[in-house]
């Protein structure tokens, strides 16, 4: 297979991604780092895509080992290798899938950081108000606490899409499903805070119908939330490392602790598997076994 057939497996394999898998922007091309990958390994042993065996694409996965790519890393990246070649058997390219018992390393279990409630009224407070996106601030991390929005979520989040009366936000998630997500009067009152420094910018064409601006009146990028985020836990004096992130996993586990059903929680998440909300249910058990461990007179004794 020369270059020009590569190209055209990986044209199709994309548009795949989107029509058949119907995936983000985002993550096709995470998907597609991850073939790179293993297309420049197989080429330094003058193998192609459909050629690959199983013994080859163990040996990439050891390359990567090699490499120094951690394994929760390499189990992402095989993630997408097998995403390939179900795609190659579908698309007729190949017979027989290769990654049928391809293994991926072993990871322990990580549970995901979050704040108390309490944090997150620490990391409010030490906004300074007084400066021009100090109530903009406050506003997102509220509506991402209260509402367990993904950060693209946040700064995607339109005008149309906020039904203020009946309190409830409808959000376009992965794989452009369709979710319905209540929204509290705090945060609604945080975003009227809000509102009169955004009527003061001078708005962007084609980018009035988006909730949160920065100054030069265009909505904001993922990475300027994390930026933010990351300054207001330095400045609350929060030592736990933050991110956008962080907000939607408090949100799961002050839900989970406050006795809200499992079920609940993944259609507010909008996570398409139950296997991936459960892990709420190993922080919950964490902090219940912490609070144990803190309290109890037993423990409290031998302290």
């Amino acid at each position: 297979m020369n270059d020009l057939q590569t190209k055209k497996i990986l044209k199709d394999y994309r548009r795949y991604l989107r029509l058949q898998r119907n995936m983000s922007v985002n993550t096709i091309e995470a998907y597609r780092n991850d073939v790179d990958k293993l297309v420049l390994f197989l080429t330094t042993i003058g193998k192609t895509l459909p050629e690959a065996t199983l013994e080859d694409l163990q040996a990439f996965a050891a390359n990567l080992h090699d490499v120094g790519i951690g394994a929760r890393s390499v189990c992402r990246i095989l993630s997408g290798v097998r995403s390939l070649y179900s795609f190659l058997v579908i698309d007729g390219y190949i017979e027989n899938d290769p990654t049928e018992l391809l293994e991926s390393p072993v990871v322990g279990e990580h549970l995901p950081e979050f704040l108390t409630p309490q944090e997150v009224d620490l990391l409010e407070d030490s906004i300074d108000l007084s400066k021009p996106e100090g109530h903009r601030n406050r506003a997102i991390i509220e509506v991402l606490f209260s509402c367990g929005l993904r950060v693209s979520e946040l700064v995607n989040l339109k005008w149309s899409q906020v039904f203020a009366d009946e309190h409830f936000l409808r959000i376009m998630g992965k794989g452009s499903k369709e979710r319905l997500v209540p929204i509290s009067d705090r945060a609604l009152h945080e975003i009227g805070n809000y509102m009169p420094w955004r009527n003061s910018l001078k708005i962007k064409n084609g980018e009035e119908d988006y909730v949160f601006l920065n100054r030069r009146g265009a909505h904001l990028t993922r990475v300027m939330v994390l930026i933010m985020l990351k300054r207001q836990a330095v400045e609350a004096g929060i030592k736990k490392t933050i991110s956008p992130h962080t907000l939607r996993h408090s949100f799961a586990t002050a839900l989970l602790e406050g006795g809200a059903d499992l079920r609940v929680i993944q259609a507010l998440l909008g996570h398409e598997s139950i296997g991936t909300t459960e892990i709420y249910t190993h922080l919950s058990m964490q902090t219940l076994r912490e609070e144990v461990l803190l309290h109890h007179p037993r423990n409290a004794r031998k302290n």
